[in-house]
C-alpha cells in the first residue's frame, strides 16, 4: 500500500509504503488535545517506508516521560502529521492528513479507553483496550 498525504497549507508532504500495522481510533488524552477533543484516527505504517517528500516537520517529545513519543507537525500551519514511538517500528500516520483518507477504511481496534471521554462513540465489534493492544 502507498499512501500520500500533508499538511493544511502544502508545506509539508509525505509517503508511506508497506502494510498497515494497525488502524485504530485513539482516545488517549494526549490525541483528545491535538484533535480538538475527540478520538484520533490513526494508521500505523512500517517507519522505514515513511519518508517527507517536502518540507521538514518541527517536532516535539515531552521532557518529563522516560520514553516520549516525538510528535511531528507543520512549523507554518501547525497540522499533525505523524508520531514516532521511540525505536518503534512503525510511524503513527493522522488519517486526517492523508491525501484519501478513504484510504483508512476505518478502525479495526479502540485503544486507551482508560481516558476515553463519554461522548467518544466506538464502533461495534472493534477490539477496544484500556491501554496499548499486547503485542
Amino acid at each position: 500500500m502507498r499512501l500520500e498525504g500533508g499538511c493544511y497549507c502544502g508545506g509539508l508532504r509525505f509517503v508511506a509504503e508497506g502494510e498497515p500495522l494497525m488502524k485504530a481510533q485513539c482516545h488517549c488524552r494526549e490525541c483528545q488535545y491535538i484533535s480538538g477533543g475527540g478520538p484520533n484516527f490513526i494508521i500505523g505504517m512500517p517507519a522505514n517506508g515513511f519518508a517527507y517528500v517536502r518540507g521538514k516537520p518541527a517536532k516535539f517529545a515531552r521532557a518529563d516521560l522516560a520514553h516520549p513519543v516525538t510528535r511531528e507537525f507543520c512549523p507554518t500551519c501547525g497540522t499533525h502529521l505523524a508520531t514516532k514511538p521511540p525505536g518503534g517500528p512503525m510511524v503513527v500516520i493522522k488519517v486526517g492528513a492523508l491525501d484519501d483518507p478513504a484510504l483508512y477504511g476505518g478502525p479495526e481496534m479502540a485503544i486507551y479507553l482508560h481516558d476515553k471521554q463519554s461522548f467518544h462513540l466506538v464502533p461495534e465489534g472493534i477490539a477496544a483496550f484500556e491501554r496499548f493492544p499486547p503485542r
